[in-house]
């Protein structure tokens, strides 16, 4: 009987280690990583709003960002009264090119040369992160959208 009574005893004692085990490790397992990866993506956000340039003076402003060939980042804020991405962005120097019949070509942006004939490199035009459908010199402004340059190969 003595028997019977320890094996009950010892069962129980089991049982409560493992029932405090399991919800020590339920505890334990919170998702650190998920933690982790959102608290660095807002810091990657912050570093690259706290890297934005601020760039023109104006009543109108919207963002601007080129992108080179290694494709590296670098993010504009533009403020401007001009018409046309192109006008406010060749005012502030940070596009440079040759008149054609279709417009500008876009040779240099934020100093840096992209040359067709050399190496097949060219600057792209983006409304939004699309294909712009227009030239850079005759987009008009608007509120809200985003333009860029991505240095791209034909």
């Amino acid at each position: 009987m003595q028997m019977k009574c320890r094996k009950k005893v010892l069962s129980h004692i089991l049982c409560t280690v493992l029932i405090v085990a399991m919800a020590l490790f339920t505890t334990g397992c919170n998702d650190k990583s998920k933690d982790e990866a959102k608290s660095t993506s807002q810091k990657e956000t912050k570093v690259q709003t706290e890297q934005a340039k601020v760039l023109g003076e104006g009543s109108t402003k919207f963002d601007f960002t080129v992108v080179d060939k290694e494709g590296s980042k670098v993010e504009f804020e533009i403020h401007t009264d001009k018409k046309t991405v192109g006008e406010a962005l060749v005012e502030l120097k940070l596009i440079e090119g040759e008149d054609s019949e279709y417009g500008l070509f876009v040779k240099k942006v934020n100093g840096i040369t992209a040359d067709y004939d050399k190496d097949g490199m060219y600057w792209a035009f983006y409304i939004n992160d699309e294909y712009a459908m227009s030239g850079v010199d005759s987009t008009e402004i608007k509120e809200g959208e985003s333009y860029s340059f991505k240095m791209e190969k034909s």
